[in-house]
């Protein structure tokens, strides 16, 4: 990663993280997922498509 790139990661209020910038994302086997742009990545562990987010936040009333 270049030294002038930022990566930044902002908690969305009572939802995922969203992750901006230039990052490896790697996964419980250890293998990269590619991502392209902005990734949303689940708080609440109730996403059927994780480490993303896929709305679930919402049906189960998720607070942070």
């Amino acid at each position: 990663m270049a030294i002038n790139e930022t990566i930044k990661i902002k908690a969305i209020e009572n939802g995922p993280l969203q992750v901006s910038g230039d990052i490896n994302l790697i996964g419980i086997d250890g293998n990269k997922i590619e991502t392209n742009g902005d990734v949303f990545l689940c708080r609440c562990g109730q996403s059927n498509n994780k480490p993303f987010c896929d709305g679930s936040h919402k049906k189960k009333g998720f607070k942070d």
